[in-house]
């Protein structure tokens, strides 16, 4: 990158991207919780047997938290504090950085810096942790860019999710964040995020699964652009000039 993005004007329109399967490929938490329990042995024989309850709670948007804090649990049994769990995020970026950095979508990445030098309010919002989102963005120098994720806390002697980044808690986290102002343009390619999608002015779709396309056609605007990002096996159109809100 060349010189710093502007910072934003007050009055500057808000711009939020998803951060999975729209800047990166692939789930980025699903990554680090792997990780985290693949630590030892004990870790992935407690998952193992947690599986066949927490799995299927993981499936349905109600129970979805419940269901990602016991896998998170069993990856973090042990691990007392935030700053703690934010130093293995750190340890898991940088022994993966070759990886990671493959899974950063060039394209998405340009669309994103360009809304940044226009002075936009650029924010990313995740289901992943905030901190797994900003070490993953501060390879391509956007380690300043807000990031509205997650919140891990402790739980029964591990972490846990205490309020998922997900569907309408996107919106609720992203206000309660200080971003109050209408949101200009938004970024994602989960039907998880038709709130946030739906809140936008110019919504856009992203690498969508391809059985997900005839929805958003029919609860979006008629001209919202669906398009793929460079993301293997999802759909969409071929990428044009889609960052002009």
């Amino acid at each position: 990158m060349s010189q710093r993005p502007p910072t934003p004007r007050a009055d500057a329109p808000l711009v939020v991207f998803d951060f999975d399967h729209t800047l990166y490929h692939g789930d980025s938490g699903t990554h680090l919780f792997k990780w985290l329990i693949g630590r030892a042995w004990w870790r992935v024989l407690l998952a193992l047997l947690l599986a066949p309850v927490a799995a299927p709670l993981v499936a349905f948007l109600p129970t979805r938290r419940a269901g990602i804090s016991v896998f998170v649990w069993a990856g973090t049994l042990g691990v007392r504090d935030r700053a703690a769990l934010d130093a293995l995020i750190d340890r898991y970026v940088a022994t993966h950085a070759g990886a990671i950095k493959a899974r950063l979508l060039p394209l998405a990445v340009e669309v994103f810096q360009r809304h940044r030098e226009a002075g936009d309010c650029v924010v990313v919002a995740t289901g992943a942790p905030p901190e797994l989102a900003r070490a993953i963005l501060a390879f391509v120098a956007h380690e300043d860019v807000p990031v509205v994720g997650t919140l891990l806390g402790p739980a029964f002697g591990g972490m846990g999710a205490l309020r998922h980044c997900h569907h309408a808690m996107k919106m609720t986290m992203i206000r309660d964040a200080g971003f109050v102002q209408p949101v200009e343009q938004a970024y994602s390619d989960s039907s998880a995020d038709l709130p946030l999608l739906q809140a936008a002015r110019h919504p856009v779709v992203v690498n969508p699964k391809a059985a997900r396309v005839a929805m958003f056609r029919r609860v979006l605007p008629p001209a919202t652009p669906i398009l793929n990002w460079g993301c293997p096996g999802r759909a969409g159109d071929p990428a044009g000039d889609e960052s002009a809100g």
